[in-house]
């Protein structure tokens, strides 16, 4: 069991494979000295440093714990031997690599083609996990902080509280310990 802000992993230190059973956290990737960008926020059931596998003998990222937390830590060896030797697990760490893939495509092209507002409803809908179709209607975002979303869209805190009061006012989130994400806010990823 993690607390919250725990370092789950830093940048610079050898690595395992780890899988998340309960809990969420951020990954950080170091831009430049002293700035760092959230890179993703996962769920329960993600699994995280998995680059140990292609040979990186240091991590590029750091991990540390957005509330409390319930990690696995799968060595190297033995996330290898089970991949090999258990077809359905591999086809679930196979469809988890895809979907990671397909994340980080969507969010270069939102970061190269769309404006700050855009990229934080395409955040919010996606932290909302909107598009799974096991969710509610109308689903909720644990408490994140404004400059965790700024890090995230690649802008400045004071222009994600300018966007997350006018998304508030249009009616298409709001805020009641969590935030409700509505589906009206679609409206702001879909228009040109």
């Amino acid at each position: 069991m993690r607390q919250e802000a725990d370092s789950l992993f830093a940048r610079g230190c050898g690595g395992c494979c780890l899988l998340c059973f309960e809990g969420q956290r951020q990954a950080c990737r170091a831009l430049r000295k002293g700035k760092e960008a959230v890179i993703s926020i996962l769920r329960e059931g993600d699994f995280f440093g998995e680059a140990c596998l292609t040979g990186q003998l240091v991590r590029t990222t750091t991990a540390t714990t957005l509330e409390d937390s319930t990690v696995m830590r799968i060595d190297k060896a033995a996330m290898v031997r089970v991949l090999h030797k258990e077809p359905t697990f591999a086809d679930l760490f196979m469809s988890h690599l895809l979907s990671r893939n397909m994340q980080t495509e969507e969010a270069l092209v939102d970061q190269l083609f769309n404006s700050s507002e855009k990229r934080l409803a395409r955040i919010l809908l996606v932290l909302a996990h909107f598009w799974d179709d096991r969710l509610a209607v109308e689903p909720t975002i644990p408490k994140i902080s404004q400059e965790t979303l700024a890090d995230m869209v690649g802008t400045t805190r004071s222009r994600v509280s300018f966007f997350l009061n006018k998304f508030g006012k249009l009616g298409f989130i709001e805020y009641n310990g969590g935030m409700r994400i509505r589906s009206s806010l679609l409206n702001i990823v879909l228009l040109d």
